[in-house]
């Protein structure tokens, strides 16, 4: 089907997914079931000024898409599963429904993504320390054994003068 031929909403409705990261596949499935319109991926792909195919798009759906795109990055709070609250919701009902099918092993496996989520373990932020207790060093295997080995020589030099004990050299 021409570009010309396509209604401005549906047209409208293209250039927006494909700003928000939608494959070309994903907006004709959409379109068809949202407007009961069929078209062509490659038809979709024209819509896209990223791509070398959509290289020729009007500066009206450029302009359209370059905005959506900008809202849609600097806005992922309107993504529902970007919230954690919405994520453990989904993980919540798809448990519940693998244990009703008697899906222990993916039940299971659900539970642990859920665990995983609340301990924060699928999320881009870094809980970094960067000093120990009291603002000290990090204490590590290697730091414990060398303040061992020097509390030691401390011990055996103060009473001695020397690690062999007896004051006088060997």
């Amino acid at each position: 089907m021409a570009k010309g031929k396509l209604p401005d909403a549906v047209r409208t409705f293209i250039v927006q997914s494909l700003a928000c990261f939608d494959t070309p596949s994903t907006v004709v499935a959409a379109v068809r079931s949202e407007f009961d319109h069929e078209v062509t991926r490659q038809t979709v792909e024209g819509y896209d000024p990223t791509k070398r195919a959509g290289q020729g798009v009007s500066e009206k759906w450029r302009t359209l898409f370059e905005e959506t795109r900008k809202a849609f990055i600097e806005n992922t709070a309107q993504i529902g599963i970007s919230h954690k609250a919405v994520r453990l919701r989904a993980l919540q009902r798809m448990a519940e429904k693998a244990e009703q099918r008697g899906n222990m092993p993916l039940a299971a496996s659900l539970l642990e993504q859920a665990a995983k989520e609340v301990g924060e373990a699928y999320t881009n932020r870094h809980k970094l320390e960067h000093s120990g207790p009291n603002g000290g060093p990090i204490q590590t295997e290697e730091t414990r054994a060398r303040d061992i080995i020097a509390g030691k020589l401390a011990r055996l030099t103060a009473g001695s003068g020397t690690p062999g004990g007896s004051g006088e050299p060997e």
